[in-house]
């Protein structure tokens, strides 16, 4: 059974909201202080468009950031539940999450605006695919000693900050360099890593936002 078409009316509306969120996600990475204005000029939408989908700016950036949270998700449990060989699984994880661009979600947007609990709660759930994944990379003796799930999301957030030439550039380079840090991440490694990962205590703190009394 086939979809039934939409209406011009929420065709219309669900092309606006795709323009909205491509607009904001480029706008607001770019600068997370940019107003809510400068998307709907960005994505050729009428700013009262724009409002009666997503009233504030908080509103839009809880999106965009859900949906960039969801998609993580969804590659961190195909890795897990890959029957690939594991690091190659891993691998390919990784390389999708750099494609996809989450970790820029996080670097530029965490702390700008207050989640939701559901938010939180989806947060949670990735975090402990997090932590599976890195189980059975340990389980098959292929991933560096010492390495921990601190050092994956600093690794991808890393080369988010790569930014060269145009778009097709910039991935290119992450990518590139992506096949680096996969060297170093897997056993046996060059030696004793210095220091110690972020928790995930430290990398979540990084959500919370002062709520005024």
């Amino acid at each position: 059974m086939t979809d039934k078409p939409m209406s011009g009316r929420k065709a219309q509306a669900a092309r606006n909201d795709k323009l909205i969120l491509q607009a904001a996600r480029e706008v607001f990475i770019a600068d997370p202080e940019a107003p809510i204005a400068e998307v709907s000029k960005h994505a050729g939408v009428g700013i009262s468009a724009l409002y009666r989908r997503y009233p504030s700016k908080e509103d839009l950036l809880r999106k965009l950031c859900s949906d960039g949270l969801a998609r993580y998700t969804e590659l961190v449990r195909e890795a897990v539940d890959s029957e690939d060989d594991i690091w190659d699984a891993f691998c390919a994880f990784l390389r999708k999450v750099v494609v996809a661009d989450t970790p820029s979600i996080t670097v530029r947007l965490a702390g700008t605006f207050v989640p939701t609990e559901d938010m939180f709660a989806a947060a949670i759930e990735a975090d402990k695919l997090n932590h599976a994944l890195l189980e059975r990379l340990r389980g098959a003796g292929v991933l560096r000693e010492g390495v921990d799930n601190g050092d994956i999301a600093m690794v991808t957030e890393s080369l988010s900050s790569i930014q060269l030439g145009d778009a097709e550039l910039t991935q290119s380079l992450r990518l590139r360099y992506l096949e680096l840090y996969l060297e170093a991440l897997r056993a046996p490694g060059a030696g004793l890593l210095p220091g110690r990962p972020p928790t995930d205590e430290e990398m979540g703190a990084r959500w919370v936002v002062d709520q005024p009394e």
